[in-house]
C-alpha cells in the first residue's frame, strides 16, 4: 500500500513531452493525457514532470521565457494559447496522481537548442552570470543574484501551482568537459570566487559546495514557509564519493558536481532523495544492492528514500530481470521508500517491462509514503453512508475538513476478499453495482500522505 512510484517525464530535447516541438497545442495536451492515463494503468502514483529544462518555462512566467520545446522558437507561447503546468497538474489530480514539478537550478543552455535566445532570456538580461562552458551555458552558483534568482523561479511556481512536489536532478556544478586535448577544463567561476570565496577561510572546492549547500536549504526553508505540504525532493548522480561503501567506484560527484548529497540528506534539506542508481545488480563497483544499502544507513531522519532506476536499458543491455529484481530489492531493504524510473516514454511501450511490471509487481495500487515531518496530525475519520439505488448500493462521503484531504482509499470485501482504490479528492460517492460488496472501508488521505481512521460499514445483511 505504501510505495512511491514515480517515472520522469522529461521536455528537454523533447525526450518524453512534448514528442516533438511542432506539435498542435492540441496534441500537446493529448500527449499529456496519454502519459497520466498510462500512468494510472501502470499504477504509479507520481509523475516528476520538467518545467524548466535550461532558464525557460514550460508555462507562463513574467521571469523566464517560453521554453524553445514547445513550439521551437524560444519566447513564442503555444498556439492556440493554453498552460501546459496546469493542464499536466489538472490531469493529474483527476487520476489521483501526483505532480511534481523538475527544475534544473543552474543550466543556461542546453547543446541541442536550436532557436535563437530571446530577449528576456536570462543570458541576455543578466549576461555577467552566465559562463560558457563545453556546448552549454551556465549561471554560476557562486553569484549571489543567481541563487535569487533561480529561487525566485521555483517559488513563482510554488505559489502560483497546485504542484504536490519540487524536484531538481543532479545538475548542479556541470559534469566535466574536456578541452581539445582532453583534459578536464576548468568551470570559468574565476571572477566570483575572486569576488566572494578567495577572502575566507575555504578552499575554493569547499566554496563551491557551500553555495549549493546553501541554495538548497534556502530552498527548502521556502517551500516550507509558504507551503509546508509542498514536498522537496533531489535526485543526485547515485555515487556520493567513491570509496562508500569501499567497494564503490565511480565519478566522485562531491568532488565534480560539488553535490554534498548525504549532507542534505542527514540535514534533512529534502523530503525525499532518488539517488540515481543507473548499475546493475552484479558488478561489484557499482552494484545497485549495495549503493542502496549505504544509501538508506545514511538516511537517519527516515526520509523517503526512492532511486532512480536505469528503465530505458531494458531491451537495450539489459533484460527485463534486471529492473524487476532491482525493484524487488528496493521493497526489501530497510529505509527505501519506492522507486522512480528513467523515463516515462520507456514505459509507452507495452514492451516486457510494462507487462512484467503489471503482472508481477504492480498488480495492486499503492499510496506514496507519508512524510509526518511535515504534518504530524492525521485527518479526521470520514463521513460514509451507503444507500440503496434499486439492485445496487451508492456509497457518499464527506469529512469535516474537506481542503485537507487529496485522496480517498476505498476498499471493499467481497467473499473475504479485498479490493483497493485510490480516488482524486473531487469524487464524492462510487456505486456499486452486483455482487454487491459485504464491507465498504473509507480512508481519507491528506496531502502529507497521513491516513485518517477508517470508516467501515457493512453494506449489505449478513446472511442468516
Amino acid at each position: 500500500m505504501r510505495e512511491m512510484r514515480a517515472a520522469w517525464v522529461a521536455s528537454v530535447g523533447n525526450i518524453d513531452w512534448p514528442s516533438s516541438n511542432g506539435l498542435t497545442s492540441a496534441q500537446q495536451k493529448a500527449e499529456i493525457l496519454a502519459l497520466v492515463d498510462r500512468a494510472v494503468e501502470l499504477k504509479l502514483n507520481t509523475i516528476i514532470f520538467q518545467v524548466r529544462p535550461a532558464c525557460d518555462a514550460m508555462y507562463p512566467s513574467s521571469i523566464e521565457p517560453w521554453s524553445e520545446y514547445l513550439t521551437g522558437t524560444m519566447g513564442k507561447a503555444p498556439n492556440p494559447y493554453y498552460d501546459p503546468l496546469d493542464f499536466a497538474i489538472k490531469a493529474a489530480h483527476q487520476r489521483g496522481l501526483e505532480l511534481h514539478a523538475w527544475f534544473n537550478p543552474y543550466r543556461a543552455r542546453h547543446l541541442q537548442a536550436k532557436s535563437p535566445i530571446s530577449s528576456n532570456h536570462i543570458s541576455r538580461t543578466h549576461p555577467e552570470w552566465a559562463r560558457r562552458y563545453g556546448k552549454e551555458l551556465w549561471l554560476d552558483p557562486g553569484e549571489t543574484g543567481v541563487q535569487e534568482y533561480s529561487l525566485r523561479v521555483v517559488m513563482d511556481v510554488v505559489n502560483r501551482y497546485d504542484i504536490d512536489g519540487v524536484h531538481f536532478d543532479d545538475y548542479f556544478y556541470p559534469y566535466h568537459e574536456q578541452d581539445a586535448a582532453g583534459k578536464d577544463m576548468e568551470f570559468p567561476d574565476e571572477g566570483s570566487w575572486r569576488r566572494h570565496g578567495a577572502g575566507g577561510k575555504l578552499s575554493r572546492d569547499e566554496w563551491r559546495r557551500q553555495n549549493v549547500d546553501g541554495f538548497v536549504h534556502q530552498v527548502y526553508d521556502s517551500i516550507k514557509a509558504v507551503k509546508p505540504w509542498v514536498k522537496f525532493g533531489i535526485s543526485p548522480f547515485g555515487i556520493w564519493r567513491p570509496g562508500n561503501p569501499p567497494q564503490i567506484k565511480g565519478l566522485d560527484a562531491f568532488a565534480v558536481l560539488h553535490a554534498d548529497s548525504r549532507k542534505w540528506l542527514a540535514n534533512g534539506w529534502v523530503d525525499y532523495l532518488a539517488p540515481q542508481l543507473y548499475w546493475s545488480i552484479n558488478p561489484p563497483e557499482t552494484s545497485f544492492p549495495v549503493l542502496l544499502r549505504w544509501w538508506a544507513q545514511q538516511n537517519t531522519r527516515a526520509r523517503l528514500l526512492c532511486p532512480g532506476l536505469a528503465s530505458f536499458n531494458v531491451g537495450r543491455k539489459w533484460k527485463t530481470e534486471e529492473i524487476i529484481n532491482e525493484i524487488r530489492l528496493t521493497r526489501a531493504q530497510p529505509g527505501a521508500s519506492g522507486h522512480i524510473h528513467w523515463d516515462m516514454k520507456t514505459l509507452m511501450r507495452n514492451g516486457a517491462l510494462d507487462t512484467a511490471l503489471e503482472r508481477d509487481l504492480y498488480t495492486e495500487v499503492a499510496l506514496v509514503p507519508a512524510c509526518p515531518w511535515l504534518e504530524p496530525s492525521v485527518p479526521a475519520q470520514p463521513v460514509l453512508k451507503v444507500l440503496s439505488e434499486g439492485v445496487s448500493v451508492r456509497a457518499a462521503w464527506s469529512l469535516a475538513d474537506p481542503e485537507r484531504v487529496r485522496l480517498w482509499v476505498i476498499q471493499t470485501k467481497r467473499d473475504n476478499a479485498w479490493t483497493t482504490q485510490i480516488l482524486p479528492r473531487s469524487d464524492q460517492s462510487k456505486l456499486f453495482n452486483k455482487p454487491l460488496p459485504d464491507v465498504i472501508a473509507l480512508t481519507a488521505i491528506d496531502r502529507c500522505g497521513n491516513a485518517s481512521p477508517s470508516k467501515v460499514i457493512q453494506s449489505k445483511p449478513r446472511a442468516e
